[in-house]
């Protein structure tokens, strides 16, 4: 239903527009972020009294900040001084003898307001809930809106829950649910609410993700032929020794590859738990079935890395490696595009240059994804015209604990790689509570002396953020003028060109460069053996999960590693995260701790990088909720294709698949 029903202004509807609110539905399912109880309090940092005015409201102004102060009396009979900032046009009704409600802060009887009702306080006592709205738009107004939108779509809110479920976990309709989270009489009705709404959606996603995990599995596929004996055969050869979980994700995938089934598997493991020797075992396997395979990287730094290492592991095979990315010439791509298209590539490693329209394969079997975000659906599209049933495998360095992992990406299978290979070094990590270097200088110069590198990183702040320039700028410089012509010192950030990156990377990996002062760019992926110190400023504005693929970076090799974590403007709750690092190096712990203090979706990306957006749940605090959801999902998928049983809930979804060309034929 439009929002033309509403029958407000143009302008209301374009704030409405702002706010991601485009119909009446809409409307309903912009749910409050929070409530406020209002009753009588005296507690003085949140103090809520009915008092009556006594004087006439003093107005002061500095610029265009104002302060209106006034004296009033509780109903106990306790005289205050009532001071509000910014509020002046209340002065007309703040009359003495007035009655009104005042919410603020309280100190030797002076009550500094941060709101004033014009009303007793019994006319607004409740639960009042607060919503996120853009300037224009008042709390008022706007639940104005979500009553009509209540009142006209009231008798279309049909509960998706079967009746059988409702029964079984006691919970409310979606019609009350919908009405007492937005009008809640007591704090009841919002945990009725809320209990009922987040199954509702974890119902739905898990129902969503195994219905298309069932397609998936009922599509014609191609089974590899996978000469086994030629793979054990390069496995054996390998400069290592493959450890436990890693042969276990070997064998998970080249099982997948022989199946008649499209593969879709979801690779996680801690930073250096060697996911890439797995990714490259899966590509041989590939080839040996004749199959063309493409690994995707997020940045070209990485891709290429990727190429040398890849040309390093098939230097004894008849494997042609080839590396394309954006930077290339065009002679150089258009030579790749006719090798990849004629079948003389066997194996492409690049970033999204991989699958622009250009490119065309002569038949692509596998695709590798090497980054921590799942494939969108336009990417999915764009994979699936590349080949016919193409296997996928999603590699993931920021590991979450299995069960939640197959909870999360219902629609993947999922390996995970704990253990790490035998020799890598614990990094020792220490916080540093200063935002100079001269606590750890001494240790910096004799590490540099050793003929050991180091990197420095400086937070980045957004994307486009030209201050990310000058911090790094201004560090790299400070550490030029410090030891001058002793070691070289390199610059890297996301403002310089793909080349300049390159060349400067390489620089670093060739000891031409022993100090490389950097923004996150190097985060991912990047393998400097004699690179074993790091220097982390401002080390409070990183998630725990970054901090630990940063530390990653180092410790690669059989030296020690020392990382430290400077800030000096940390707060508690920071301080306490980055003690934890001091003490943790595992990053399914690390993961799971930053998960419960930032959530989900800032250490796992959004909606567009793959995780689900959910309105109410929490995949972390709900996690209870999402496994019931997802042992009743397939009770009821069994249901349905037994007896076809659950029919309107199920269809719905199957239908918004197929709408959506969720299906990854």
């Amino acid at each position: 239903m439009e929002l033309t029903a509403l029958k407000t202004t143009s302008k209301r509807i374009d704030i409405l527009n702002a706010m991601n609110i485009y119909s009446m539905e809409d409307i309903l399912y912009y749910f409050p972020y929070r409530y406020d109880i209002i009753e009588e309090s005296y507690d003085d940092h949140h103090m809520i009294i009915e008092a009556t005015v006594m004087t006439q409201p003093k107005i002061f102004f500095k610029g265009k900040m104002s302060r209106m102060s006034f004296k009033v009396v509780d109903r106990y009979g306790s005289n205050y001084q009532v001071a509000i900032f910014n509020r002046h046009y209340l002065r007309a009704h703040l009359k003495p003898s007035s009655i009104i409600t005042i919410i603020g802060k309280c100190q030797n009887n002076k009550i500094t307001a941060s709101d004033i009702k014009i009303k007793p306080l019994k006319e607004i006592a409740g639960i009042h809930p607060v919503y996120s709205l853009k300037e224009g738009m008042t709390q008022k107004s706007f639940l104005q809106y979500v009553k009509k939108a209540y009142q006209l779509l009231k008798d279309n809110l049909i509960t998706e829950v079967p009746e059988e479920y409702i029964i079984r976990h006691h919970l409310i309709h979606k019609d009350i649910a919908i009405y007492h989270f937005h009008f809640p009489e007591n704090e009841n009705d919002i945990k009725q609410s809320l209990k009922y709404l987040k199954y509702e959606e974890f119902l739905r996603f898990q129902l969503t993700m195994q219905l298309s995990k069932l397609h998936r599995y009922s599509q014609n596929g191609h089974a590899k032929n996978v000469d086994l004996d030629t793979l054990q055969a390069f496995i054996m050869q390998l400069p290592f020794k493959l450890t436990h979980d890693q042969s276990i994700a070997v064998k998970e995938i080249v099982n997948d590859l022989r199946k008649p089934q499209m593969m879709y598997r979801f690779l996680q493991g801690d930073v250096g738990s060697g996911k890439t020797v797995v990714g490259a075992i899966a590509l041989y396997a590939n080839y040996l079935a004749g199959y063309q395979g493409a690994l995707m990287a997020p940045t070209e730094i990485l891709a290429s890395q990727h190429y040398q290492t890849l040309s390093k592991f098939f230097k004894n095979t008849k494997v042609k490696v080839s590396l394309l990315t954006g930077s290339l010439i065009i002679k150089e791509k258009n030579n790749i595009y006719e090798e990849l298209s004629k079948g003389q590539i066997n194996i492409i490693i690049g970033t999204h240059a991989l699958f622009q329209k250009k490119v065309n394969y002569h038949h692509l079997g596998l695709v590798i994804t090497d980054e921590q975000h799942r494939f969108g659906v336009e990417q999915r599209k764009a994979l699936k015209n590349k080949g016919q049933q193409v296997d996928f495998l999603i590699m993931s360095a920021t590991p979450i604990p299995r069960t939640l992992a197959i909870a999360l990406y219902g629609d993947m299978d999922v390996s995970t790689i704990k253990s790490k290979p035998a020799g890598r070094q614990k990094v020792e990590t220490k916080f540093i509570e200063s935002s100079s270097m001269k606590p750890i200088l001494k240790h910096l110069k004799s590490y540099l002396a050793s003929g050991g590198q180091c990197y420095v990183i400086c937070p980045l702040v957004d994307e486009s953020d030209k201050l990310e320039v000058r911090n790094v700028t201004q560090i790299s410089e400070a550490m030029r003028s410090y030891f001058k012509e002793q070691y070289q010192v390199g610059l890297l950030h996301g403002q310089l060109k793909d080349e300049e990156k390159e060349n400067i990377m390489q620089q670093f990996v060739d000891n031409k460069i022993q100090i490389l002062v950097s923004t996150t760019v190097v985060e991912v992926g990047v393998d400097v053996k004699n690179a074993n110190m790091m220097i982390i400023y401002n080390a409070e504005r990183f998630g725990m999960s970054q901090l630990h693929q940063l530390r990653g970076r180092i410790g690669r090799g059989n030296q020690k590693a020392y990382c430290y974590l400077m800030s000096n403007q940390a707060s508690d709750e920071a301080k306490e995260r980055l003690h934890y690092l001091e003490d943790n190096q595992d990053g399914f712990d690390i993961s799971m701790y930053d998960l419960k203090v930032r959530g989900p979706g800032e250490v796992l990306g959004e909606r567009q990088s793959g995780l689900p957006s959910f309105l109410v749940g929490d995949v972390i605090k709900d996690y209870n909720i999402l496994e019931i959801a997802k042992d009743d999902a397939s009770a009821m998928i069994m249901a349905y294709q037994n007896q076809k049983m659950y029919a309107y809930t199920i269809e719905r979804i199957l239908e918004k698949l197929k709408e959506n060309n969720e299906y990854v034929d």
